[in-house]
């Protein structure tokens, strides 16, 4: 079983990710996340650090994600384990569709039809939404932020997490960013075991 999380910078998806390893301990889930579980991450962050143009950027996105999939993702989910990822495929498509603008026509048909034929689609994405001015303060000072943190920017990708959870209702589920962050975790950790639980069951019902 993959799930994600995903939401704009400032969201708290990275806390809620945290928080999810001591209260899913027992589940023995694998915690991993987009850039960074493998050595390509290191090239993403160095691209974002020196502001590379947003082609290369957007390659190195896709290229860390074919990796994570190849190393991480695909053997743990082979292995029956439940894969929790801290950003996947999505977060490119809100992310760089809005980098991409106005130098690739029609950027995040160009993204997805890059993921087309050996991505996979997760089984559940819980999307943290909050107003973007809250998110802002919840970031370094302006001056040391980085180019995805800027308003503009964290609106746009914004709308774009909406738009896909409108589109993919079954698969989102939209969490109040703003609520107590531990209240958050709880709900989304009885969810995960709620699918855990279902998916141990279906599987018993097909011996």
């Amino acid at each position: 079983m993959l799930i994600t999380l995903e939401g704009i910078d400032g969201s708290g998806k990275s806390s809620l990710h945290e928080a999810l390893k001591e209260l899913l301990a027992d589940l023995d889930p694998v915690f991993t996340r987009e850039p960074g579980a493998t050595w390509v991450g290191e090239s993403v962050r160095r691209a974002i650090a020196e502001q590379t143009d947003p082609v290369t950027e957007a390659t190195l996105f896709v290229a860390d994600h074919a990796a994570h999939l190849a190393k991480i993702v695909r053997p743990a989910l082979a292995e029956g384990k439940i894969v929790i990822s801290d950003r996947y495929s999505d977060s490119r498509y809100a992310y760089q569709s809005v980098t991409l603008q106005g130098i690739i026509p029609e950027p995040e048909r160009w993204l997805r039809a890059m993921h087309n034929g050996w991505t996979i689609v997760p089984d559940r994405t819980f999307l943290c939404v909050l107003p973007v001015d809250d998110a802002l303060t919840r970031l370094k000072p302006a001056g040391e932020r980085e180019h995805f943190e800027k308003r503009e920017v964290l609106e746009k990708v914004q709308n774009n997490y909406l738009e896909y959870a409108r589109a993919e209702p079954s698969r989102f589920v939209i969490i109040d960013a703003l609520k107590d962050r531990g209240e958050i975790a709880l709900f989304v950790a009885e969810a995960i075991r709620e699918m855990a639980k279902a998916g141990t069951k279906k599987g018993k019902g097909k011996r």
